[in-house]
């Protein structure tokens, strides 16, 4: 839980910070963490959202009621976006760009907001989607931090924003081969396919631009902010940090993990599902179970899923499948369940990822690769097994077999087809193979650093300390 540390405080006035993500679920809970974190000093957080969104995925813990406020603007229509859509797990991949029109129109009822608002905010902290508001927060005498929820290697990758503003990357081959800005060896770099998999179109040819690349958000997002904060940890990638702070030339700052607030049970779920799953869970020996969660968005081919299930039936370990998706369980091979009774469990619905993670019995994780959930697994010490599927997960997975953590399934290199053979090959050698050693004493010492609660307060002492010394 984050520590209420006001009265810690100097004597400095309270800010007014209001913070705007960009309108994905796993982008909402790390900004609504930074907000407990920055109202947990005593500073005054307007969090900005929609209506759904606010719903469904931010809760506020009830000591910090009056220092949070919660803020909803609707989105406007916008053909081709489906009526009711506020989040990314929306709508399909290839029409979330319309959601950036939305956000993009938002723009006049967000400026009245800010123009408005009592007291007068002192910083807003954004996200890479709203490219705009930087230049409207210097003309209202705001400060700007753009807050990256990506790894500082997968921001270094991308470039300086001179680059990103200037010179597009406009094929899938562009972002195969390490940039030249980076001046060491890596591994950095993403698989044809992966790429290959996000330039998509639907099945008349649409591609639903935006009409304002991503490249250019992030390059406009960084460019105008005063501070960039980064969902990190120094310590896991200082080369990358030390890279980010050149390429930028303005102050960069790690923020940890955030302190985690442990409300699962708010989150669709009550306590008798996590006492059912508990119960399954104590049945097993200590790190003997794997765990497989690929996320809220990603979408899995039929020959996915089955050759997925194949190998978890083949590795012939315990695990815990979540499918988030209802119409998955459907693609699953005829009498996987049934076979799997006793050893596996699937399940299509809610479940407390935190508190499973922590569970004693989970060895491994089956991981999509999001930064959300490899933060959350080490901060636990679990071994990773990498299955990257979409967007910057890619680079997320090799910076985590680079740095020992985890192993990633073996994929044929043209279209980025997996095996049964390599699911059960890698799940085995992350849990159970002496070749696997190495990595699961890698992730184990983990918990020294993400899960450290006073490093974290340590860094948003900084933040706070740098936010102060600005105004």
């Amino acid at each position: 839980m984050a520590a209420d540390l006001s009265k810690s405080n100097s004597n400095s006035k309270p800010l007014h910070i209001v913070i705007f993500p960009w309108l994905a679920i796993g982008h909402l809970r790390p900004f609504l963490n930074l907000s407990v974190s920055l109202a947990g000093r005593g500073h005054l957080i307007s969090f900005i959202s929609t209506p759904a969104n606010l719903r469904r995925s931010v809760h506020i813990p009830p000591r910090f009621s009056r220092r949070i406020r919660l803020i909803d603007f609707p989105l406007p229509p916008v053909d081709h976006l489906p009526p009711g859509a506020e989040s990314s797990m929306d709508v399909p991949h290839v029409k979330q760009q319309l959601l950036k029109v939305a956000l993009d129109r938002l723009r006049p009822e967000i400026r009245s907001f800010l123009n408005e608002a009592q007291p007068k905010p002192d910083w807003i902290v954004y996200d890479y989607a709203s490219h705009w508001l930087p230049e409207m927060a210097k003309e209202l005498g705001i400060s700007t931090a753009y807050f990256s929820l990506f790894t500082a290697a997968f921001m270094a990758f991308l470039g300086p924003p001179s680059v990103l503003m200037t010179r597009e990357r406009t094929t899938a081959e562009d972002f195969t081969v390490l940039p030249e800005w980076i001046p060491f060896p890596s591994g950095m770099v993403f698989r044809l396919h992966e790429m290959s998999k996000n330039i998509e179109k639907d099945a008349d040819g649409n591609d639903y631009s935006s009409g304002t690349s991503d490249s250019l958000r992030f390059g406009l997002s960084i460019d105008g902010s005063d501070i960039v904060i980064i969902r990190s940890y120094e310590e896991f990638e200082p080369e990358w940090f030390h890279l980010l702070n050149k390429l930028y030339q303005k102050p960069v700052i790690p923020i940890g993990a955030l302190p985690m607030e442990d409300n699962d049970d708010d989150n669709n779920g009550s306590d008798e599902d996590w006492q059912e799953i508990k119960q399954w869970l104590d049945e097993h020996k200590p790190s003997s179970v794997v765990y497989v969660a690929l996320g809220t968005e990603a979408v899995l081919s039929l020959e996915e899923v089955r050759e997925l299930a194949h190998g978890l039936e083949q590795c012939g370990l315990p695990f815990f499948w979540v499918i988030n998706r209802d119409h998955l369980v459907n693609l699953l091979p005829e009498g996987f369940v049934d076979r799997a009774a006793g050893r596996g469990i699937v399940r299509a619905k809610w479940a407390p990822q935190i508190k499973i993670l922590e569970h004693p019995t989970i060895g491994g994780f089956v991981t999509h690769c999001g930064w959300n959930s490899a933060t959350e697994a080490l901060r636990f010490g679990r071994a990773l097994i990498l299955l990257p599927l979409m967007n910057d997960q890619g680079l997320n997975a090799r910076l985590l077999a680079e740095k020992g953590v985890g192993i990633e399934i073996p994929r044929d290199g043209q279209d980025g087809a997996f095996t049964r053979d390599g699911v059960s090959a890698t799940v085995r050698l992350a849990m159970a193979c002496d070749e696997g050693r190495t990595v699961r004493d890698n992730a184990r010492k983990m918990k020294d650093l993400f899960g450290d609660q006073k490093r974290t307060e340590k860094y948003i002492s900084k933040l706070i300390k740098q936010m102060v010394e600005k105004e």
